[in-house]
């Protein structure tokens, strides 16, 4: 099936399924987008993504938003990488809490350490914590940490240099201002240009980018136009792979014109039949008043007609 029908890019978007695929497809290049501190320090060719069995279970039972549960070596010791996700349209300010609960019952069930790391996409132009724990007067009882990744808190623009796939993707869900919107999808395809990697691979980024820039098709069509400009006619290496969205704009665009064309060579054809009867009409000579009344032909088109063993009109 194609990733963009599997995540409906023309229909409700599965937040959850895109960002699960994207993170377990490109989980290093992730971390050193965002944590290279971190990132230096694991050992990736160990990783192992949990079943969806253990994330329940440490979730309690209860089917939460998006959950990442990576086991895998830092420094030759075991460990977790938590990464839990709230999406675009969702807020919770219970949300640090839950990410303690999580890392928690991981230490108490497995006894090893857990890197808690939080997504957020919302538009809420807040600051989100990054932190959860209480106090009493005479004692700071607990603070617990982790990583807080606020999308809509970074500019696109400081990462169109980055040869990550992940960054590529992810220019969608960061700030950005509407009259950015073309120059930002030029950028993603400059950015996909560059990147060898497997049509799969390609296809994900593609949709998940798209899945965040609504463009309407007259947008897309100027996104085209200027792939061509750019990389010469028919767009060159930029349209090696043509996005959902440009195709279908050019798919409607052809439909459209290929209606109006219908539409006209009709009418000429129509057009040209009258005349061809009655030129016919002529030759066996009947009334042209007559003639006139039944194709509709002025006298002046009438008279322009070809007679029979008339060579038309001189050359000059």
């Amino acid at each position: 099936m194609p990733l963009a029908k599997k995540w409906g890019i023309n229909g409700l978007i599965d937040h959850d399924r895109l960002y699960k695929e994207l993170l377990q497809t490109f989980f290093r290049e992730f971390m050193e987008l965002f944590f290279p501190e971190a990132a230096a320090q694991l050992d990736f060719t160990q990783a192992e993504f949990l079943s969806e069995e253990v994330v329940t279970d440490i979730t309690g039972g209860t089917k939460r938003r998006l959950d990442i549960l990576v086991k895998t070596l830092m420094k030759e010791e075991e460990m977790f990488i938590l990464v839990h996700m709230e999406p675009q349209s969702y807020y919770e300010e219970a949300f640090p809490e839950r990410m303690f609960l999580y890392a928690s019952r991981l230490y108490e069930k497995y006894r090893l350490r857990v890197l808690p790391v939080a997504v957020l996409s919302h538009n809420k132009n807040i600051d989100e914590p990054d932190v959860f724990g209480w106090h009493l007067p005479f004692l700071e009882v607990l603070q617990f940490r982790y990583y807080r990744l606020q999308l809509r808190k970074y500019n696109w623009r400081d990462f169109t240099h980055s040869n990550n796939p992940v960054a590529a993707a992810l220019l969608s869900s960061m700030g950005y201002n509407e009259d950015e919107k073309i120059q930002m999808k030029l950028e993603f395809v400059r950015m996909m240009t560059q990147m060898q990697l497997d049509p799969a691979r390609m296809e994900l980024l593609m949709v998940f980018f798209e899945s965040y820039l609504p463009l309407k098709k007259e947008e897309e069509l100027l996104v085209a136009r200027e792939i061509e400009r750019i990389y010469g006619e028919g767009g060159g290496p930029a349209m090696k792979w043509e996005t959902a969205r440009v195709k279908l704009a050019r798919e409607e665009a052809l439909e459209e014109g290929m209606e109006k064309g219908l539409e006209k060579g009709l009418e000429e054809g129509m057009e040209k039949g009258k005349e061809q009867v009655a030129a016919k009409l002529l030759e066996l000579g009947l009334d042209p008043v007559m003639i006139q009344a039944a194709t509709g032909l002025s006298p002046a088109e009438l008279a322009a007609l070809p007679r029979a063993g008339s060579a038309g009109p001189e050359n000059s």
